[in-house]
């Protein structure tokens, strides 16, 4: 059983014969449905069924001579909103299926942002068609939990929110012209560095961490898509799967100036989520790229 199941919904399935059942339900009731010929006498299929507001599940596979459906693999999804961000997209395939992963180079979170490819389908089809060229394309991303916290804010005044919203765009714009070889850009950013590092060390003895540190985006554990984050809550829903009943929150945080979507089981949140609020938790994140 997928262990994100769980997030959107499925939590009390017990074993083999109940994911068999559902995922007989996702391809004979499918709500979406992509098919193309990525390679010569290949039918890739990608069939998605809504269990609720912007999540449920997808199943791959291929279309075998007798025209029947032949599952590989599938997988829970969770569609955010909007855009997150509009950079260069690296795709590559997983080594193990016809699945895909897409990279970015973001310079707000600091770190590569690997998802898992939602848009399977869609990223074949661009390529059979010969209209995929690599580059920039905007990026819509989200992510499932199985577990989080709701911490409460940090207090700030004003001025200490303007502060801070300019030395991430001064901190954005170094980070930009040290990839470039701006060698002034990469002192700046090292003095920065060592600047941080007294301040948390002369606070650290006094105060939380979390009062010090009121967001972050890290990679997290062995795979290479789960990141361990902690951003404000922006906006909240609760919604429910309309299969069992469950009760879901959709979450809207910005981590590191990154807007991103989360959801997870009611039941597996601990705290009350509001905005202005903050989300901490490990989440597996996944992407749609707008071709």
């Amino acid at each position: 059983m997928h262990s994100y199941l769980k997030s959107i919904g499925f939590s009390e399935i017990g074993g083999k014969k109940e994911v068999d059942k559902i995922l007989k339900d996702v391809v004979n009731n499918y709500d979406e449905k992509v098919v193309v010929e990525d390679r010569p006498n290949h039918l890739f299929a990608e069939l998605s069924k809504i269990y609720g507001c912007d999540f449920g599940i997808t199943v791959c596979g291929e279309y075998d001579e007798n025209n029947e459906f032949q599952m590989e693999y599938y997988f829970p999804y969770f569609r955010g909103t909007g855009i997150a961000t509009q950079e260069e997209v690296m795709i590559e395939k997983h080594a193990g299926k016809e699945s895909f992963a897409g990279a970015i180079d973001d310079v707000r979170v600091g770190v590569t942002i690997i998802f898992y490819l939602q848009n399977a389908g869609a990223y074949l089809t661009e390529r059979s068609h010969g209209t995929y060229a690599g580059g920039a394309y905007p990026v819509t991303l989200a992510a499932l939990a199985k577990e989080g916290k709701i911490l409460l804010p940090v207090k700030k005044d004003e001025n200490q929110e303007i502060k801070e919203k300019e030395n991430s765009v001064n901190r954005s714009r170094m980070i930009a012209a040290a990839r470039n070889g701006d060698e002034e850009a990469m002192e700046n950013l090292t003095m920065e560095d060592i600047d941080t590092y007294s301040m948390i060390s002369g606070r650290i003895s006094n105060e939380d961490l979390y009062s010090i540190v009121d967001t972050y985006f890290m990679p997290y554990g062995m795979e290479c898509d789960l990141y361990n984050v902690m951003g404000e809550i922006t906006d909240f829903s609760r919604v429910r799967n309309i299969a069992t009943d469950e009760r879901i929150y959709e979450l809207r945080i910005s981590c590191n100036d990154l807007d991103l979507d989360i959801c997870i089981n009611k039941n597996d949140l601990i705290g009350e989520p509001e905005v202005g609020r903050r989300f901490k938790g490990v989440i597996w994140l996944q992407g749609n790229v707008h071709f």
